[in-house]
């Protein structure tokens, strides 16, 4: 038996091979223990605190932490053995690659995992879908460069040399970007609408000569169904440098109606057009009531009236402007007010 424990392979004997292969089996024994421990107690305990923080971290920390003891059960098993220089320098590098990945691989868990459970059920809260759609942009751009950091440090800690690396890297970041460039615009227009809020899904704007409402912002483009009901998609970049006018956030909208009477309009019937104008006015309940009223103008062929007034917000536009002109025209004809249409007095001198 000591013959056969003595007996020498791969530079180690039967005995050392032993060894080693106990340390390992340890290792992953005590995994094995600490997966138990996890589940039936740690998780148990977590699960009656209120925070999910902690419920977090013991999910997220499981894994790694068992991976880590196994790597080190190997490391440790594999140092009592004796190779040569070059294997046992590659053996080093291997566990320094797999140390920094497995933290790196943790940290990754660990944001992903916060971002889904605080970030993402405020951005759901929300009436806006930009949000919704940019989380899952910024979850997967962060994991990335986490891993890609991650693997960067973990070969620079097994002495590669990672400089001809991150050159190459940035120039390929340079070249990615310069051909990116429009979708990149387009992304931080998207973010723009999402943070500034110059308007919002079913708001009428007017923009690059298009008006109309929108029906749904992108994280590249928004999408209008103009007045002529023709579906317009517009990148996002567009909204950064131009001005946009929001037609849906006005207070009220202002009408102004200059109204002409005929000359042979007395004063006592001027009187009574301004009275009945106002009362027009004031009756309608989807007009505010600052009603401007003015005799302000003595025309080329007509006496003129001034009559400003303002539909509340959200009543229909078109209905109350059709039922103010309706009522002037019936209260005018009822009171025998003539409107006057564009007239020349032609004078001719006789010679005698």
């Amino acid at each position: 038996m000591n013959e056969f424990l003595a007996k020498e392979f791969y530079y180690n004997t039967v005995s050392q091979w032993g060894i080693s292969l106990f340390i390992i089996l340890i290792s992953v024994v005590l995994g094995k223990i600490i997966v138990w421990i996890f589940s039936n107690i740690i998780k148990k305990l977590t699960s009656k605190t209120k925070g999910k923080l902690d419920d977090i971290l013991v999910d997220m920390i499981q894994q790694p932490l068992i991976f880590a003891i196994i790597i080190f059960g190997i490391w440790l098993g594999i140092s009592q053995l004796t190779f040569p220089e070059t294997i046992l320098t590659w053996l080093a590098k291997v566990y320094h690659i797999l140390i920094t990945i497995n933290v790196t691989w943790l940290i990754a868990r660990l944001l992903d995992a916060i971002i889904r459970e605080y970030i993402v059920p405020l951005t759901e809260k929300t009436e806006s879908t930009l949000d919704d759609q940019v989380i899952p942009i910024v979850r997967k751009g962060l994991r990335s460069t986490i891993w890609i950091l991650g693997i960067i440090i973990a070969l620079n800690n097994a002495g590669y040399d990672v400089t001809a690396l991150i050159a190459g890297l940035g120039i390929g970041g340079l070249a990615l970007a310069m051909a990116a460039k429009d979708s990149v615009s387009n992304i931080f227009g998207g973010i723009m609408i999402f943070t500034d809020k110059p308007f919002k899904v079913g708001d009428r704007i007017k923009i690059n000569g298009f008006d109309g409402s929108i029906e749904e912002i992108g994280i590249r483009t928004s999408r209008m169904r103009t007045l002529e009901n023709r579906l317009v998609t517009i990148p996002n970049a567009v909204f950064i440098g131009n001005m946009i006018e929001n037609i849906s956030a006005e207070p009220t909208r202002k009408v102004v109606l200059n109204i002409g009477l005929v000359y042979e309009t007395k004063a006592e019937q001027m009187e009574k057009a301004i009275s009945l104008l106002k009362e027009i006015g004031l009756q309608n309940p989807n007009v505010e009531d600052n009603i401007l009223l003015s005799f302000n103008n003595f025309g080329d062929f007509s006496l003129g009236i001034l009559f400003i007034y303002y539909i509340k917000k959200g009543e229909d536009i078109l209905v109350t402007q059709t039922e103010i002109n309706l009522a002037i025209l019936k209260q005018f004809n009822a009171n025998g007010l003539e409107m006057a249409f564009p007239t020349q007095t032609l004078y001719h001198k006789k010679e005698s």
